[in-house]
């Protein structure tokens, strides 16, 4: 066990990043095909392929995830992912070619370091270098210009990151990685002490976001923040599971980001089910459930623990 998403049986990861203008992408790769779900709470999202992730679809599994920074520029890079998986020949089989199926989100990073978003050719190598164990976390892939705690400005944020964690219910494995770029400050879980965030002017401290805000007239700027990720699990779960297992991990996102799912941000969480561990699963879902809220929250801790300076912005290790 890494306490990682590359726990859960047929799940790989692959990060591509470029540190000069502080962009990146990672890839959750499921070759075999996993059983995808998806919940979309922020009201400023950049995806694709959500609909196709929703119960009663016709195409019921996801072949990787791609995450990426760049905001909607950054989308185009999922073509690199197309291609990789079409050179190995996965994907969707419709008769005449096998089409890879890959819902992607992005966050806006384009605030920190140069404007430049991921290409294909970033997303493609981010394949290659794609493994079934340990992997980087931190400043790396999409979470390379990440960062928290906008409400004062984006000068004023802490550098984020990306990070994961895995939780065993019952020998079935729960596991979430998540990209932090939100507008609130992150927290220690149920607790009022901050992490990472927004940085007082005149004390270089952290300040409540929630409290800010209720303060301001001025509305923030709108559509440059989220947190995007991925929840998987090994367990042999039907579509309409899958999805709730996405919607319920979105409540370690509200345990752990203040304030979270807001108009500006676009909070995006993917759901997999690989099914390498078959059986029913029905009377474990709420342990499933537990776990995934678990794996978020550690995994977003884990993204501003692991972070570090880049770009002007003080890792959350530096501020006191």
């Amino acid at each position: 066990m890494y306490d990682a998403i590359t726990d859960v049986a047929g799940i790989e990861i692959g990060h591509a990043e470029d540190l000069d203008t502080l962009t990146g992408c990672t890839v959750v790769l499921c070759r075999e095909g996993a059983v995808v779900g998806v919940d979309v709470r922020g009201l400023a999202p950049g995806t694709r392929e959500t609909d196709l992730c929703r119960p009663g679809s016709l195409v019921e599994r996801a072949h990787a995830i791609f995450l990426t920074g760049g905001s909607a520029f950054g989308l185009d890079a999922v073509a690199g992912v197309m291609r990789f998986l079409y050179e190995g020949d996965i994907g969707f089989d419709t008769g005449i070619v096998k089409v890879p199926i890959v819902p992607a989100a992005v966050i806006f990073d384009l605030a920190l370091g140069a404007i430049a978003w991921p290409d294909p050719d970033m997303a493609h190598d981010a394949c290659s270098r794609a493994e079934a164990g340990d992997f980087r976390q931190g400043c790396v892939g999409a979470g390379t210009g990440a960062t928290v705690g906008k409400v004062l400005g984006p000068a004023r944020a802490t550098k984020s990151g990306l990070g994961s964690a895995s939780v065993r219910v019952a020998g079935i494995t729960v596991a979430a990685l998540m990209v932090v770029n939100a507008f609130g400050n992150v927290v220690v879980p149920d607790s009022d002490s901050i992490l990472a965030g927004a940085r007082d002017p005149r004390t270089g401290s952290f300040v409540d976001a929630e409290e800010v805000l209720r303060q301001r007239e001025e509305f923030p700027t709108v559509g440059t923040n989220t947190t995007i990720g991925v929840v998987a699990t090994d367990a042999a779960l039907r579509s309409d599971q899958v999805h709730r297992l996405a919607s319920v991990a979105h409540d370690g996102i509200a345990r752990t980001i203040r304030p979270s799912h807001t108009l500006v941000d676009g909070d995006t969480i993917f759901a997999l089910a690989t099914g390498h561990m078959p059986g029913e699963a029905f009377g474990r879902l709420l342990g499933l459930h537990s776990a995934a809220v678990e794996a978020t929250q550690r995994a977003i801790v884990k993204a501003v623990e692991l972070a570090t300076p880049a770009g002007g912005l003080p890792a959350a290790t530096e501020v006191r």
